[in-house]
């Protein structure tokens, strides 16, 4: 994929949020949802960054939380597989690791809904992380994602084949994550998943002695890898 300077230093620098708004710029969006917003920090920065973004996520407590960062947002409640917006609504849709949290006979609905919310031949841009690098390996313990990560994987490839978009790029980058110990990594999964609390609990031992093995000490700090890939897709309606 061709990109501008801009965008290969934000893949460089291994920031998704700095992907998603350099990727957005490059394509020439205007207006955003997210999908599966949870907290809104992603709204937060594209309207940070001048586009006109909305979010949706099924966790009520984190809407409650997204509409305290972003009060002059729009949120709505529901799931990737059944949206309240209307057809053509945003210039781009943007899953950032949450199309895998969709159940894998609801992914094929969730890609409909993108297709049908965003315009022709504009931006769907799904970023999930692989099954591999030293966050990964650090959580598995807890939550296992490798066969859902590669379900999403099949379910994007599908809907290419079908027509209902194309494919402008696919590139990995790497996402690097800086702890201050297990539990803030702990922590982490949890605010993502609530539904991971008790594993946590069950598997701290295990998931402590990874974390000692699979971490790199950065300024005082430890730090994790998780590579990522960006699907960029164009919805194609006609």
């Amino acid at each position: 994929m061709q990109t501008p300077e801009a965008l290969n230093a934000a893949f460089a620098s291994g920031n998704p949020h700095r992907v998603i708004v350099e990727t957005l710029r490059f394509a020439g969006a205007n207006s955003v949802l997210d999908v599966g917003c949870g907290g809104g920090r992603l709204v937060a920065r594209l309207i940070e960054a001048g586009f006109r973004a909305a979010g949706t996520d099924p966790n009520p407590l984190a809407l409650e939380a997204a509409r305290a960062r972003v009060p002059s947002a729009r949120f709505e409640a529901g799931g990737a597989e059944a949206q309240t917006f209307a057809d053509d609504e945003f210039d781009a849709v943007v899953f950032l690791n949450s199309f895998h949290h969709v159940p894998v006979d609801r992914m094929a609905d969730a890609l409909g809904e993108a297709r049908r919310i965003g315009r022709q031949d504009l931006p769907v841009l799904i970023v999930e992380p692989l099954a591999e690098g030293s966050y990964f390996e650090t959580m598995r313990p807890v939550e296992d994602e490798t066969d859902i990560r590669r379900a999403a994987g099949v379910a994007i490839a599908d809907a290419v084949r079908a027509g209902w978009f194309s494919l402008k790029g696919n590139v990995v980058f790497e996402q690097r994550s800086r702890f201050a110990n297990v539990d803030e990594f702990l922590a982490g999964l949890i605010a993502v998943d609530p539904a991971r609390t008790a594993s946590a609990e069950r598997h701290k031992a295990e998931v402590e002695q990874l974390f000692r093995e699979c971490s790199q000490e950065d300024e005082g700090r430890f730090r994790l890898v998780q590579p990522l890939r960006i699907y960029w897709l164009a919805s194609q309606k006609n």
